[in-house]
């Protein structure tokens, strides 16, 4: 991405994400992509190299889900800090959560990269830290949408 190109997508950031909280959650599911991707360029056994890529490109396809999670909590609740919005707290905690789980994944993928001789499981590991990043992104969507309804329990009590 050229500078100017950088420089655009940043205001367009800014406007649809703000620069507290929302954004915060997207850049850290963005960089976690990253992180996992960088990984991947050290693996010299191909079937566990196509293990991984495949797992990339599902976990990349969450990327534009988390977007529009956070552009809509934006929308709903604008942060320019850090404070967390009660009404959707369950739905920042699910990104936070999805973000952490995405840094493990890309933290098992490099082990697995680093593994002298060939791995019998192969991605397995990769992928089951994986599929709580799935749930967790799914369960943010749906805090979401029980915010918009209006027909989710008080935080307190839906955990």
């Amino acid at each position: 991405m050229g500078f100017f190109t950088a420089a655009r997508q940043g205001r367009k950031d800014d406007a649809e994400l703000g620069k507290g909280l929302w954004r915060r959650a997207h850049d850290r599911f963005h960089r976690g992509l990253d992180r996992y991707h960088q990984v991947l360029e050290g693996v010299e056994d191909e079937q566990l190299y196509a293990e991984l890529v495949e797992v990339a490109n599902e976990l990349a396809g969450l990327q534009e889900r988390v977007r529009t999670v956070c552009v809509e909590a934006q929308r709903r609740s604008p942060s320019e800090g850090l404070d967390i919005p009660g009404d959707l707290a369950g739905v920042h905690r699910s990104l936070s959560k999805a973000g952490n789980s995405l840094a493990t994944t890309a933290e098992a993928a490099a082990m697995l990269r680093l593994a002298v001789g060939p791995v019998p499981v192969g991605a397995a590991s990769v992928r089951r830290r994986a599929e709580s990043v799935f749930e967790q992104v799914a369960d943010a969507e749906r805090r979401l949408a029980e915010d918009a309804a209006g027909g989710g329990l008080p935080e307190s009590l839906s955990g």
